[in-house]
């Protein structure tokens, strides 16, 4: 029994103290909350390749971890610096592949760090301005892609000089038809050109139409949304 009252004596009053329970409780609370809507939030609208439900599986236990490690040394001077000096021995290596991920990993953290610092106001308010900037950004990124769907770059390499035909061929299938670059090679031409095109069908008619100029005719079509025509 004397055990059992120094324990609650020494160290569960000391929390108390120092933290308040419900205090406690309530922080970590708001934290998990918050960093589940932006596990969700990265699974629907993030855009890195690799398996972003995998990935955010980490949020709740890095931000949760910066929560505990904040709440532990904001009250005393001695663990902060004993803090310091662990971190800067200690090295990460895990690999990040998409700087999207690091962004949503920092995320993670302000979230622990709000919440460790006892300013589950602040993470909900800060939360909440985020992720809207964020959809909001998403919203006219998409329509501005939409906008620009369609634009591409067009290379043929063929073994025909007759430059009027070629650009004949482009110029019934696709809207827009730009030459940027002409190359004569041995037997031929090397021709690069800007295009748009309003759909699939036009794209494949074009590409039959073109490889029927020749056998040594080739034709390379790269998607490229960000030019400006």
């Amino acid at each position: 029994m004397n055990i059992l009252q120094k324990i609650q004596e020494q160290y569960i009053q000391e929390f108390s103290n120092n933290i308040p329970l419900d205090e406690f409780l309530f922080n970590i609370l708001v934290t998990a909350l918050l960093v589940a809507l932006l596990r969700l939030y990265y699974i629907h609208f993030g855009n890195a390749i690799s398996n972003r439900r995998k990935f955010a599986a980490n949020f709740l236990p890095l931000a949760l971890g910066t929560l505990l490690i904040i709440m532990i040394v904001k009250s005393s001077i001695a663990l902060s610096l004993g803090l310091v000096g662990a971190l800067s021995i200690v090295r990460y290596r895990a690999a990040i592949k998409d700087p999207e991920e690091l962004t949503y990993l920092f995320i993670a953290i302000g979230l622990g760090l709000a919440g460790g610092a006892n300013q589950p106001v602040l993470g909900i308010v800060a939360f909440s301005l985020i992720i809207l900037l964020l959809y909001a950004g998403k919203l006219i990124t998409g329509k501005a892609s939409r906008r620009q769907e369609g634009r591409l770059f067009v290379n043929i390499t063929t073994d025909l000089d007759d430059l009027a035909r070629i650009t004949g061929i482009l110029a019934r299938h696709l809207p827009y038809v730009e030459l940027k670059r002409l190359d004569t090679l041995d037997k031929g031409l090397d021709l690069s050109f800007l295009c748009k095109a309003n759909s699939l069908e036009d794209i494949s008619a074009l590409k039959d139409e073109i490889v029927l100029l020749s056998a040594a005719t080739r034709l390379s079509i790269v998607d490229q949304p960000e030019l400006i025509l």
